[in-house]
């Protein structure tokens, strides 16, 4: 949510103003993000309110394998089903405070009771923890891009909470734009990661074998695209024998 829509409401951040001023994110735009990919899988996740923004949050950590907990009083019937089958631990009573964090990586609250969201983030900082209060910008040490994602391909995109509208937008032209044959080209290229290790003695070597296999004529995207895999993996063994027989000579 843009932080001009807190303008005159009810302040809902740490700052407890009682009529938000937008003191609390003054600068916002100009802080940096460090861009990272997390790796979640086993890794314990706290949420925070069992609503369907609650869902929508535990469905993107349940897409990463996370270890999720969900602590809410109640639960939408799609987080019900999710705990019934053992996809989530559902702990169905309010957040009691710092210990139920112990051992998480993140938290997340999607709660619509201010005083819980900031308790969640106090608590977690506290602890150094990654937090993030759902669309309250100054609760949060991390923010969650929209994504597009295609089999192994995710591609994040972010306003830094300037506009989500925005990112949507973005995210639908990128999703026509980059598809299923991007997503194949990366399997395939990945399907050879280890010759190229084994067999190119330099990162030098490797960076041009594959982009030589990206960048090259004819384009394995547009091959991909016409449904001509078998052309794309001539490519690549055209690369492999090239670059083999370079390597041999060395």
């Amino acid at each position: 949510m843009p932080a001009q829509a807190y303008a005159g409401k009810e302040c809902v951040c740490q700052l407890r103003r009682g009529i938000c001023d937008q003191s609390c994110v003054q600068g916002m735009l100009d802080t940096p993000f460090y861009i990272a990919c997390l790796r979640l899988s086993g890794r314990r996740c706290v949420v925070i309110g069992g609503g369907s923004v609650g869902l929508e949050k535990v469905d993107g950590l349940l897409a990463c394998d996370a270890d999720v907990t969900l602590i809410a009083p109640t639960a939408e019937p799609a987080l019900e089903e999710y705990a019934r089958e053992g996809s989530i631990r559902w702990e169905r009573r309010p957040y009691a405070g710092a210990n139920d964090l112990e051992g998480a990586l993140m938290a997340i609250a999607a709660t619509d009771d201010s005083e819980v969201n900031i308790s969640v983030f106090e608590d977690a900082e506290r602890r150094a923890m990654l937090v993030n209060v759902v669309d309250v910008p100054p609760l949060c040490s991390f923010i969650l891009p929209a994504i597009v994602r295609t089999g192994p391909l995710a591609i994040a995109i972010s306003t830094a909470g300037a506009s989500p509208a925005l990112a949507k937008r973005m995210k639908r032209e990128i999703e026509a734009q980059f598809g299923e044959p991007y997503a194949r080209l990366a399997v395939l290229l990945n399907e050879v990661r280890g010759w190229a290790k084994a067999t190119l003695p330099t990162y030098q070597d490797r960076k041009e074998f594959f982009e030589g296999i990206v960048n090259g004529d004819p384009d394995p995207v547009a091959l991909l695209a016409a449904g001509d895999e078998d052309a794309v993996r001539e490519l690549i063994a055209a690369a492999q024998g090239a670059h083999g027989l370079q390597a041999s000579r060395a």
